[in-house]
């Protein structure tokens, strides 16, 4: 150790500063000589440090290998906290892209409509409404049938087809009567309640929705496995299926008019053209889509038919608010039980 000491130190001579660059003027005052001996301590001190430095290494100094061994400890962090910042930066890079897409889906479909009335007014509207279809139905044109002479067991299939039409027209006419009372207190209504228009970039929705068809078929057959019908249960044959299997043109064209035309008109107004609206005073859009579909799959009060009525109710409430209009969730209705009855035609 003590040889290459002095190797070192025969290689690396000191050079201490001369006296006349430390002189500075003929009568040196206080302040000149204490900055001279503290440049002088300095030097001395720096020249002792490379000294021990290149005894205890072993090898000269230089400017190249005079940082310490830190910085390497430094330049591996450094390049580590690239790397940390750009995976944070690729998880929000996607935050920000799902809530943009979230935002885009939210914006194509709508925004709330301006609800005059309150919730008090939306549950009376709905309670009578769903006490009238059942009122009428099972209790009003029965007990018409009966004053007449007639039963409905006892028509042709004919007569039964014409029976659920006139049913069916009156419980629709009885629905729009009960909007009509309750809501007429809040006229004028804004513009876009109510409305059917023809016009509008309504088709291309409409077009979508249809491809939604088999996807809802697949979901009733998925219901029907999850909720299957009780053994115990009997298994009757609607007046609608005995006209098919009879092949009565008139009953089928009757029934055609029931379920293609009188049914989609009646629940859309209720359920897209009332209930959703209504709803979004108090929930966002895409809510109110969400809770008028449930309450449209439990006004039919079938079980195995709940999960691709929810779903079919979704894609026309999607359909409906992002059009204002009536007309295309009433049309995608009226193609959706149009495919139902063609299916049961086969």
């Amino acid at each position: 150790m003590l040889s290459s000491c002095s190797h070192s130190l025969s290689h690396r001579p000191i050079v201490l500063p001369s006296v006349s660059k430390l002189r500075v003027s003929s009568r040196p005052s206080s302040s000149s000589l204490s900055r001279t001996s503290r440049i002088f301590d300095s030097t001395l001190k720096l020249t002792r440090n490379k000294w021990k430095i290149s005894c205890f290494r072993h090898e000269e100094i230089s400017p190249e290998n005079s940082k310490p061994e830190s910085i390497e400890h430094f330049v591996q962090d450094e390049l580590v906290k690239p790397e940390i910042d750009q995976s944070n930066s690729i998880k929000r890079d996607w935050a920000t892209t799902l809530r943009e897409a979230a935002d885009g889906v939210l914006r194509a479909i709508g925004s709330r409509w301006t609800v005059p009335w309150t919730a008090e007014t939306i549950l009376q509207v709905m309670l009578l409404w769903v006490a009238a279809f059942w009122f009428i139905g099972s209790w009003v044109i029965p007990f018409a049938a009966h004053v007449a002479g007639f039963s409905k067991e006892s028509l042709t299939f004919r007569g039964q087809a014409l029976f659920s039409l006139v049913t069916d027209v009156t419980e629709g006419l009885a629905g729009i009567a009960i909007l009509h009372r309750c809501l007429s207190r809040f006229h004028p209504l804004p513009s876009d309640w109510f409305r059917f228009s023809l016009k509008g970039n309504w088709q291309l929705d409409v077009a979508l929705g249809c491809l939604m068809f088999p996807l809802v078929n697949r979901l009733s057959q998925f219901n029907l496995n999850l909720l299957p019908l009780m053994p115990s249960a009997p298994v009757t044959i609607s007046s609608v299926e005995q006209s098919i299997m009879a092949r009565d043109p008139v009953a089928m064209a009757l029934y055609a008019i029931v379920v293609s035309v009188c049914a989609p008109v009646w629940e859309e107004i209720v359920f897209r053209g009332f209930l959703l609206p209504s709803l979004t005073k108090y929930m966002p859009v895409w809510c109110a889509i969400l809770v008028s579909s449930v309450a449209f799959a439990l006004a039919h009060f079938n079980v195995q038919r709940m999960l691709p009525l929810i779903f079919l109710g979704v894609v026309m409430g999607v359909v409906f608010a992002r059009s204002r209009n009536l007309l295309p969730s009433m049309l995608l209705h009226s193609l959706w039980n149009g495919f139902v009855f063609l299916d049961l035609m086969r």
